[in-house]
């Protein structure tokens, strides 16, 4: 019988609901030596977190967070809360002895990512941040795909993540639904909180970035604050856009934005090789597109028929050759043989079940799943020097 885990959740918002139904879910389609107990729930408002511990199911609420990171009967703190309170929260509860899953990013800059990281080194407790796309079957398809070697060399990486929500002046800045766009919560605008996602998928996929070069833009310089009810200075990135090398070599553009009308959530990837191409996007999430110049078939064939002593008359696919659209929802296919039968495709939120999976067998493991505090921070970093070559308008390298 699998152990109990207890949860201790600290926020109620998007991510506390698809965090909270990743724990819900996740024995129910996976074999594991733990099971998610939903002990606590925490938030400043006593009404409102009630609310949401009685809809999900937690045992308890708490309205001080300190209070839930020093309970005996907590084992995780799962934090879904803004950028600001990420650090102070980690470093209690990494002092407390609590395995820790924090949301993306990391922390509001490569510095406080830095304690962070040295917090849970030092209390040596399992940690994990929510980058959840690397969860996608058809992106860790992608990820098996380039380890296999099958793209050969890669030339080009390039990303996009779209959305317009933002668009008009009259949306305030600050406060419990906006605090994304009160840079002294967030840290960032669309660097730390789209670019992030598009940066960590990047790395796990093709390696890590050298140096970048980027320009971000305000398009609304002041918003009216929802806290101080003043007109005030909007110091978050409405839009960016980078260019950079990855240490093999090859060359990427990233752009993303809250002004591209009619896109709520368009974020895509493309990945050029010698040999093949593959290409993703999150409305399309269950299917991978996937170029390859050479027939794996033929090839094989012409191998065996040369080994052999055989000569064969063959001809490559030739106009038959084009892009292929493979619908990730077969048994062989990365996590679905734990859902429904060959056809059936999964969601969004499925992601999330997964790293809870993923996060509960590195505890039976212990080989930790990723990405850690350690490995999220690497993204943090090309966060840094995107903010930083944007303001000084030249190539700056990623730090260490």
């Amino acid at each position: 019988m699998a152990k109990p885990l207890n949860i201790g959740m600290i926020g109620y918002g998007f991510m506390g609901r698809a965090h909270s139904n990743a724990y819900h879910k996740v024995n129910h389609f996976f074999d594991l030596a733990y099971r998610p107990v939903l002990k606590a729930a925490c938030a400043r408002s006593a009404e409102k977190i009630k609310a949401f511990a009685d809809k999900w199911g937690y045992e308890s609420t708490e309205t001080d967070w300190r209070k839930l990171v020093e309970r005996k009967d907590i084992d995780v703190i799962d934090i879904c809360t803004p950028n600001d309170t990420h650090m102070e929260i980690a470093l209690a509860a990494a002092a407390n002895g609590k395995m820790i899953l924090c949301e993306k990013p990391l922390a509001r800059n490569g510095e406080e990512g830095r304690k962070m990281v040295e917090s849970v080194a030092k209390a040596k407790v399992p940690n994990m941040v929510w980058y959840n796309y690397r969860r996608v079957p058809a992106v860790t398809l992608a990820k098996k795909i380039i380890d296999e070697g099958r793209l050969g060399r890669v030339f080009h990486y390039r990303a996009k993540f779209l959305q317009d929500w933002t668009i008009s002046p009259d949306l305030p800045q600050g406060g419990t639904a906006l605090w994304r766009l009160d840079v002294n919560a967030a840290g960032s605008g669309v660097t730390g909180d789209l670019l992030a996602h598009c940066i960590d998928t990047a790395m796990w996929l093709n390696g890590g970035i050298g140096e970048v070069c980027a320009m971000t833009e305000t398009f609304v310089k002041e918003r009216k604050h929802t806290l101080t009810g003043k007109v005030e200075k909007v110091g978050i990135d409405d839009a960016c856009a980078f260019l950079c090398r990855f240490e093999n070599g090859s060359l990427a553009t990233f752009e993303s934005t809250r002004y591209a009308r009619g896109h709520k959530a368009l974020y895509t990837f493309e990945i050029n090789g010698e040999h093949a191409s593959i290409f993703w996007d999150l409305h399309d999430l269950h299917r991978l597109q996937y170029f390859e110049y050479r027939d794996p078939m033929l090839q094989k064939f012409k191998e065996a028929a040369k080994a052999a002593g055989v000569t064969v008359e063959y001809q490559e696919a030739g106009t038959l050759r084009g892009w292929r659209s493979i619908h990730v929802s077969d048994g062989d296919h990365p996590y679905m043989g734990h859902w429904w039968v060959p056809g059936l495709q999964i969601g969004y939120e499925h992601s999330f079940v997964h790293q809870v999976a993923d996060f509960i067998k590195g505890l039976e493991t212990g080989t930790p799943a990723m990405p850690d505090f350690a490995d999220a921070q690497k993204t943090q970093l090309v966060c840094d020097a995107v903010l930083k070559s944007a303001a000084e308008r030249k190539w700056v390298p990623v730090g260490k």
